[in-house]
C-alpha cells in the first residue's frame, strides 16, 4: 500500500497557529517589524528608558532618605555620646552618713552633679536646649567639667535637637566622627555607582565635610520651619585639630557655617576647647561668636563634690579637716578629686599626685646648668617659663600673707565671717607675661602642655593647683635664683658665640704683621 510523504516524515507539516483573541485587530506594538536591527533598537531604547526612570527615582529617594536619616540623628531618645557619658553602675550599699561627724546629706543613688550645679550650667542649658539663637559659642578653659555640663544639659532634654562629635588631628578620622554624629554616610552606602557616577570621596575630607554641612543645612531649615527652634551641633575638643594650615582651615570652614547659621537662627554651633589658640584663629573672622570661660571649682564647691564622689565610690567618709587638706592640695580640678576620692587613703594619694606633677613639670621645663648649644632653644624656653612661674609663686605667697594678717588682726573671724575667703588663685595679664618672659611666642607651647591656662579676658594663670604647688616648691628651693640666672647667662653666651665669626690666616710666619681695617662706610664709597 502506498504511504503518504507526511506519514513517512519526509516533509514538514505547516499548520498556521491562531491563538484565541489574536485576530485581525492585533496591536502593531506586538508585531515584529520584520527587521532584527529595528527590533534590537526598540528593545534597547525601552530598556534604557526603564533604567533611566529607575535611576532618577532611586537618586531622588536616596537624597530624601539621607535628609531623613540626618534629622533622625537629632531626634530625642538614644544618643551614642550621651549614652556612653551617662552610663554608670548602680550601687545598693549605703554608708552611715553620720560617721566621723560628717553628715553629707546626699542620696547615694543620685549622681553628684545633681547636688553641684555650676554657675555656667544655666547658660549651657539654654544653649543646648535651643533657646540661645543668633549666636554661636566657644567654651574655653582647661579640663574643668565642660563635657559634664554639656551632657547634663543633653540629658535634661533627652538630646532632642542636639548632636555631638569630637575633633581629631586626622581630618579623615574627624570626617568619620562627624558622619557618625550626623548619621551621614557620605554617599558610601549609595548604589549610584551602577550609573557610573564619580566617587564622592575623591575631593578629600574637607570636601566631604562641606557636603555634610550642605545636607545639615537643609535639615536645619526643615526642622526650624516645623518647630521654630534651631538645631545644636557641638564640636568637642577643637584644640585637637593641628595648629597648622590644614587644621586652621578646618576651623575656619566650620566657623563660616556657624556665622551663616546663627544669622538665620537655624542651627547653633558650640565649640569646646581646652587651649587658647583656636580662639585666636576664630576671633579674626568672628562677628556672632560668644565665649564662655570655665574655671576650676572654688574650695567650698570642691569639698562638696569630693564628699559626694567619695560616697559614689562606696568609700567611708573622712573628717572635714582631712577633706579641706585634700582640697587645698588638689584645688577644684575634678579629675584629681575623683582619683583621691576613690583611694583608700586619699590624703596620701593627694600627696602622691603632687609629687608626680612636680616630676612631670621638671621633665618638661627643667633647667640644665652649663647646657650644650644643642639644647639652647629648649633652655631658653624653659628659663623664660620659670620667670613666669616664679611670678605666680610670688603672688600666691603674697595673697597668703595678706590672708593670714587679716585673720590675725581680727578683720576676718569665724564669728563675724564663717566663710572666710581663701587666697585668690594668682593670674597675670597676658601683656605682662610677654614682658616677664621677654618673649611673645612661648605662651602657646605652655598652654599646649597644660602648664598655663588663658581665659577670654587674656589673663594667664597656672593650669591647676598642682602646677602652682609644684612651681612654689621648685622656686623656693635653695639656689633656684642662682640656677636660673646661670642658665640664662649660658644661653646668652651661646647666642653670642653663634653671632661671632672667626677669621683664620694661613702662611703667616713668626714675626709677620697683619693689618686689619674695618670700614663701615664702604656702601657710601660705592654710591659716591
Amino acid at each position: 500500500m502506498p504511504r503518504h510523504e507526511v506519514q513517512e516524515k519526509t516533509e514538514a507539516l505547516h499548520i498556521p497557529l491562531n491563538p484565541p483573541g489574536n485576530g485581525s485587530n492585533q496591536s502593531n506594538i506586538t508585531r515584529s517589524s520584520g527587521s532584527s536591527f529595528v527590533d534590537a533598537a526598540l528593545t534597547t531604547v525601552i530598556g534604557l528608558t526603564f533604567v533611566f526612570i529607575g535611576g532618577v527615582a532611586y537618586v531622588k529617594w536616596y537624597k530624601k532618605n539621607v535628609l531623613d536619616k540626618i534629622e533622625l540623628a537629632f531626634a530625642g531618645g538614644y544618643d551614642p555620646a550621651l549614652e556612653l557619658a551617662t552610663r554608670s553602675s548602680k550601687h545598693h550599699e549605703v554608708y552611715d552618713r553620720g560617721v566621723h561627724g560628717l553628715d553629707s546629706g546626699f542620696d547615694p543613688e543620685v549622681p553628684w552633679t545633681q547636688y553641684l550645679r555650676r554657675k555656667e550650667q544655666d547658660l549651657i542649658d539654654r544653649i543646648v536646649h535651643g533657646h540661645e539663637e543668633s549666636h554661636y559659642w566657644v567654651l574655653l578653659g582647661p579640663k574643668v567639667c565642660k563635657g559634664t555640663m554639656i551632657f547634663d544639659a543633653m540629658a535634661a532634654c533627652q538630646a532632642e535637637g542636639v548632636s555631638m562629635c569630637d575633633a581629631h588631628p586626622d581630618l579623615e578620622v574627624f570626617r568619620l566622627k562627624l558622619g557618625k554624629a550626623l548619621n551621614f554616610e557620605y554617599n558610601e552606602d549609595s548604589q549610584t555607582g551602577l550609573f557610573q557616577r564619580r566617587d564622592p570621596r575623591e575631593g578629600g575630607p574637607a570636601l566631604d565635610i562641606e557636603r555634610a554641612m550642605n545636607k545639615l543645612e537643609k535639615v536645619a531649615l526643615r526642622h526650624n520651619n516645623r518647630t521654630g527652634k534651631p538645631l545644636v551641633l557641638i564640636i568637642n575638643n577643637v584644640h585637637c585639630f593641628k595648629n597648622d594650615e590644614e587644621g586652621r582651615n578646618m576651623i575656619l570652614q566650620l566657623q563660616q557655617r556657624a556665622e551663616a547659621w546663627s544669622a538665620k537662627g537655624i542651627l547653633t554651633l558650640v565649640f569646646s576647647t581646652d587651649h587658647f589658640w583656636p580662639f585666636y584663629v576664630m576671633r579674626k573672622h568672628a562677628s556672632r561668636m560668644n565665649v564662655v570661660s570655665t574655671f576650676d571649682l572654688d574650695d567650698k564647691e570642691a569639698i562638696r563634690a569630693f564628699t559626694k564622689m567619695r560616697m559614689d565610690a562606696r568609700r567611708p567618709p573622712l573628717l572635714y579637716a582631712n577633706v579641706e587638706k585634700i582640697v587645698s592640695m588638689l584645688g577644684g580640678r575634678l579629675s584629681f578629686l575623683s582619683k583621691a576620692s576613690k583611694s583608700p587613703n586619699p590624703v596620701e594619694t593627694a600627696s602622691q599626685l603632687m609629687v608626680i606633677e612636680k616630676a612631670w613639670l621638671l621633665s618638661q621645663i627643667g633647667l640644665i646648668p652649663d647646657c650644650d648649644d644643642d639644647v639652647m632653644d629648649e633652655q631658653k624656653w624653659s628659663s623664660c617659663s620659670w620667670l613666669l612661674l616664679r611670678e605666680f609663686a610670688k603672688q600666691r605667697r603674697e595673697t597668703e600673707r595678706e590672708h593670714a594678717e587679716k585673720i590675725a588682726s581680727g578683720e576676718w573671724t569665724t564669728e563675724t565671717a564663717p566663710d572666710v575667703p581663701l587666697p585668690v588663685f594668682p593670674y597675670v595679664p597676658q601683656w605682662k607675661c610677654r614682658q616677664i618672659m621677654t618673649r611673645a611666642d612661648f605662651l602657646e607651647e605652655l598652654d599646649r602642655k597644660n602648664i598655663i591656662a588663658i581665659d577670654v579676658n587674656h589673663n594667664v594663670r597656672p593650669d591647676s593647683m598642682l602646677i602652682l604647688h609644684a612651681a612654689i616648691e621648685v622656686t623656693e628651693e635653695e639656689g633656684f635664683d642662682e640656677l636660673l640666672s646661670s642658665v640664662r647667662n649660658r644661653v646668652d653666651e651661646i647666642e653670642s658665640l653663634h653671632r661671632t665669626r672667626e677669621l683664620t690666616f694661613k702662611d703667616v710666619d713668626v714675626g709677620d704683621c697683619i693689618r686689619l681695617t674695618v670700614d663701615k662706610g664702604g656702601a657710601r664709597l660705592v654710591q659716591d
